[in-house]
This record gives structure tokens, C-alpha cells and sequence, in this order.
């Protein structure tokens, strides 16, 4: 019998490898993967509602919240409250753009080791290829949410 093959788990397993190497980079910039992610989202976008930036970055408000809190207690990311009360605005602040500044080379050098490994064309395939998951996700979700 041929082993159950799941697309789901693949990219988890995936993922997990990769962040383990990118984490190991940034390390000596204090950052890892997942906040360097959002600094640099929160700095090319500037202020916007943490709805917004969860969609952009295909995370739900929940854990996007809780990866906030410690970049908050750093100083590196502000969350202020919006015109409705029950809105919180995100920018990154001065010392969050500092922080970015000093993980940027760091990343550099493992995004280019990444792109050496698997050939750039490669990589922008995958890149291209995770944007198709990430709406084909969503497509399964709300058809998921339509279904109950």
C-alpha cells in the first residue's frame, strides 16, 4: 500500500526546516524568523490595522496578536487603538527599524544561500507556487465556513 501522502503536512515540514535555518542566521540580530517577517512587512507597508496586516501575511488576528506582544515589549513594533475603538493600528518604531537594519544582511546571506541551493528560477517558482496555496487555502476555508 502506498504511504498516505499529505500536501498539508509536506509544507509544514517544510516550512518548519527552513525557519529552523533562518532562525539560526538571525540569531545574532535577536530576531527570528516570524518577527523579522513582520517588521519587515509592518516597515514596507507603514501604519495599518493588524486585520490588514494578518491578511497580508496570511496569518489570523489571534496569532498574529500574540506574535505582536513581545515586539511591543521590545519597543520594535507600536499598537495603538484606531477611530473604532475596537481597531489597533500597527507601525513599526525607530528601534524596531533599527533591529530590522542590523537582521537585514543576515538575512541576505541565507535567502542568497537558500537561492544558491535550489537555483534562483527554482526559488521564485516556489515563491509563486505559495502564493497559489495561500489563495487556494483560503478558497477551502470559506467553502469549509459555507459548509457549517
Amino acid at each position: 500500500m502506498e504511504s498516505l501522502q499529505c500536501n498539508c503536512s509536506s509544507l509544514r515540514s517544510a516550512t518548519r526546516a527552513l525557519s529552523l535555518a533562518f532562525d539560526e542566521v538571525l540569531r545574532p540580530s535577536g530576531l527570528r524568523v516570524t518577527q523579522f517577517w513582520i517588521l519587515s512587512r509592518a516597515s514596507a507597508v507603514g501604519e495599518m490595522p493588524l486585520s490588514e496586516l494578518a491578511n497580508l501575511m496570511a496569518m489570523d488576528r489571534t496569532t498574529l496578536g500574540r506574535n505582536l506582544r513581545p515586539l511591543e515589549r521590545e519597543d520594535l513594533i507600536q499598537v495603538k487603538v484606531g477611530t473604532d475603538r475596537r481597531e489597533r493600528l500597527i507601525s513599526i518604531t525607530a528601534t524596531g527599524r533599527k533591529a530590522l537594519a542590523r537582521a537585514m544582511p543576515l538575512w541576505e546571506d541565507v535567502h542568497r544561500r537558500f537561492e544558491q541551493k535550489v537555483g534562483k528560477r527554482e526559488a521564485k517558482a516556489l515563491r509563486n507556487m505559495m502564493k497559489l496555496v495561500v489563495r487556494v487555502g483560503r478558497e477551502l476555508s470559506a467553502e469549509n465556513a459555507e459548509m457549517t
